[in-house]
């Protein structure tokens, strides 16, 4: 457990505007990383380790994207225990995101809305953010996470991807792209079929250039939405697999609001997550499983905010876990609870 309790922080996090509280904490974990105040949010790592996309976790919680879309404070993030860290999601150029105020906290739910829109310094200050840290460094997994501009239309989307792609690419354990946000206009048409399989084709493609050229082949995850049918799943499972993709993180935030209909704020704009994605994301997640049958990597993601949970997502056929909006509301012990839980489960 950290040394300082999240009890005491949270009221006065919780006291903030969501958007300034979360800007507060990334800027206080960026400034004191790597520093003796960091003991305050410390944690010993769990170790058990697991290999994936021929990539070695050091265990099996990880901090999902969007958190941390700059690549601040990975080594902050890092410092709670996470066997992975993924951050992002970067654009090409930079951009401001959708207006403000774009991020709304539901407690009755243990949730957030948010319809940030990729606000992000773009794929320069965001390298050379990842070239600071040392996370990777100490042996962990670095996740980066690639996106279009707002103002590239989606007829061009691709060439963001492909951008974002050979940017990242000599810096990342593995690349994320990221194809289901809700935030940032059709961008979530590219999970069609034909779309679908024009951008992997591409990106696999220019995979195996950036290959030859780096001398190592970084694996490519895709990010989906959990708003998604089995039929849709299936035809995203078999496109994954034809193009060698290396596997697939489920969920992103739902546009659904039937969990949380009457709250403050449910009529918000924009992704929901936390604890009312749980049950739509273990059902992509069993899908995504039945499709594309045992081995092929699958990274469980929405509404964890217990070890139960976690372990919930293994079931439902999960190697690995990410959590984000949980952290908001337990704190950095949630990454240990969550570790330790999956840690107890019997190995395959």
């Amino acid at each position: 457990m950290p040394l300082l309790p999240y009890s005491l922080a949270r009221p006065f996090l919780f006291g903030l505007d969501p958007e300034a509280a979360h800007d507060l904490t990334m800027e206080s974990l960026a400034r004191l990383q790597g520093t003796p105040l960091s003991w305050a949010w410390c944690a010993g790592l769990v170790d058990d380790p697991v290999e994936l996309a021929g990539l070695k976790f050091p265990n099996r919680v990880g901090l999902a994207a969007g958190l941390d879309k700059n690549a601040r404070a990975i080594d902050g993030l890092g410092a709670m225990g996470f066997g992975f860290v993924e951050v992002g999601t970067v654009t090409p150029k930079p951009q401001p995101g959708n207006p403000k105020p774009r991020m709304f906290r539901l407690p009755q739910a243990n949730a957030l809305i948010n319809r940030l829109g990729f606000n992000n310094d773009g794929l320069d200050a965001f390298v050379a953010n990842v070239q600071r840290s040392s996370f990777r460094r100490k042996g962990r997994i670095l996740g980066l996470n690639i996106g279009k501009n707002a103002a590239t239309p989606i007829e061009s989307a691709t060439q963001d991807y492909l951008l974002g792609l050979a940017g990242v690419y000599p810096h990342a354990d593995y690349v994320t792209v990221n194809i289901s946000s809700p935030n940032t206009r059709n961008l979530r048409s590219l999970q069609s079929d034909e779309a679908l399989d024009a951008l992997l084709g591409a990106l696999a493609a220019r995979r195996e250039e950036l290959a030859r050229e780096h001398g190592r082949r970084v694996p490519l995850f895709v990010k989906i939405a959990p708003d998604l049918d089995e039929a849709q799943v299936g035809v995203i499972a078999a496109t994954l697999r034809r193009h060698g993709m290396d596997g697939v993180i489920a969920t992103n935030t739902t546009l659904s609001r039937e969990a949380v209909k009457g709250l403050p704020h449910a009529e918000e704009a924009g992704g929901l997550s936390g604890a009312p994605v749980l049950a739509a994301s273990n059902r992509v997640i069993a899908q995504l499983r039945a499709a594309l049958g045992p081995g092929y990597p699958i990274i469980g993601v929405g509404g964890i905010l217990s070890g139960e949970d976690a372990v919930s997502k293994v079931r439902a056929g999960a190697d690995v876990v990410q959590i984000y909006t949980g952290l908001i509301y337990k704190g950095p012990g949630l990454v240990r609870e969550v570790a330790q839980a999956l840690k107890q489960l019997p190995r395959a």
